[in-house]
């Protein structure tokens, strides 16, 4: 009798090895997946802040410029993998919440990033998840006009 039993702990420990190796694995990837979204809120919230202390480009209607949004994206330093500028969008907003036509006519800036796939990986399982759109709004401050002239830092 012992002898036909002689393997029978082996299967049992890769049977529950696997289960609570992929359990590990997903709790590990749920945490990495909560770490992502905590970046991209602050991505969105220093977005935000630069747009409504710089100055922006002129060039027709208020936009954010490339330099402001590569330092709000922690200056190049890949936090989370595959964020980058064509995930931000810079709206200047006048009063009723429409696209500012001039830099006078702006009273709120909206950053927000979107369109963020993020991939979990558990072991057997590759699952990509569309985040939702993180989105800030702060009131116009300077605009990166001062007394003495325009701030240059983030041109």
């Amino acid at each position: 009798m012992k002898r036909r039993q002689s393997g029978v702990y082996v299967v049992e420990f890769a049977i529950v090895a696997t289960v609570v190796f992929t359990m590990l694995f997903a709790c590990l990837e749920v945490a990495r997946l909560m770490y992502s979204y905590n970046v991209l809120t602050e991505a969105s919230r220093r977005v935000a802040r630069l747009a409504v202390v710089c100055s922006p480009d002129l060039t027709g209607a208020p936009a954010a410029t490339a330099n402001m949004i590569n330092l709000a994206l922690f200056d190049g330093e890949n936090l989370v993998g595959g964020l980058d500028a064509s995930n931000v969008t810079v709206e200047y907003l006048d009063d009723a919440g429409a696209a500012a036509s001039a830099l006078a006519f702006v009273r709120y800036v909206r950053a927000s990033i979107s369109n963020y796939q993020h991939e979990l990986f558990i072991p057997g399982l590759v699952i990509q998840i569309s985040s939702p759109a993180f989105t800030t709004v702060l009131p116009a401050e300077s605009l990166g006009q001062t007394r003495f002239g325009v701030t240059t830092y983030c041109s």
